[in-house]
């Protein structure tokens, strides 16, 4: 069965108004949906991080936004360096960004990154709608280019109807180009190990299919 796409349901000027006044009546907090008076809207977007892989930060700095530490008194002036330390981010992080009609996926990609201070390239993450429709869960990786706050609005505030993830990006072709030289170096180690274990593997079964074999012949008396 097909599962909503909201995308696919277009909206004009003279309907946006109604539906963001439609979805401010539906929701029980202060994030809101503007309108602007040359037609563009601003609002808020929740974002869940599903992430399997630890993410990485600069050595010399804390990622206050993950784990709800007190916010500094000035601004901050980290040195860029080099050293980069890794961690996993806390189970079904979540994160509300403000941003307008005009934000596409890949600038939500890389705000959210830079909310928690991350290092690695935006390549590597992509941002998918969850759909939850007759007891089944649907999901789709958006385009760098569709815009996140529309999909939101089009389908009114019930994270069933839609809510948005952000998860490593393993749908389709491999960006080896988002990789550092280290990554790559080291995931050479891990196929080149991997591919040992299977050759012996492999040497291993034939050896006691060859061996069960001249049992058997031996066992057998000529003619």
């Amino acid at each position: 069965d097909e599962y909503i796409d909201w995308k696919k349901q277009v909206l004009s000027r003279d309907e946006i108004e109604p539906k963001i006044l439609e979805y401010n009546s539906q929701i029980n907090s202060d994030l809101l949906m503007t309108l602007n008076s040359d037609g563009t809207y601003t609002g808020f977007i929740k974002v869940q991080l599903k992430l399997v892989r630890p993410i990485s930060v600069s050595a010399n700095m804390k990622p206050q936004s993950i784990y709800g530490s007190k916010k500094a008194t000035g601004p901050s002036r980290s040195q860029p360096v080099k050293r980069r330390t890794s961690f996993y981010l806390p189970k079904d992080t979540v994160k509300h960004l403000h941003i307008s009609s005009h934000t596409k996926s890949s600038e939500v990609i890389k705000a959210l990154l830079n909310k928690f201070m991350v290092v690695d390239n935006p390549r590597k993450f992509a941002l998918f709608q969850r759909v939850e429709k007759d007891d089944q869960v649907y999901t789709r990786k958006l385009s760098d280019d569709e815009h996140p706050l529309y999909l939101r609005l089009v389908a009114g505030p019930d994270e069933k109807m839609l809510s948005l993830v952000l998860k490593e990006n393993e749908t389709g072709e491999v960006n080896w180009d988002a990789f550092t030289v280290p990554e790559l170096q080291n995931f050479l180690r891990i196929l080149q190990r991997e591919e040992e274990e299977h050759v012996k593997q492999m040497f291993g079964k034939y050896a006691r299919c060859r061996q069960k074999m001249q049992e058997e012949l031996a066992n057998r008396s000529p003619g």
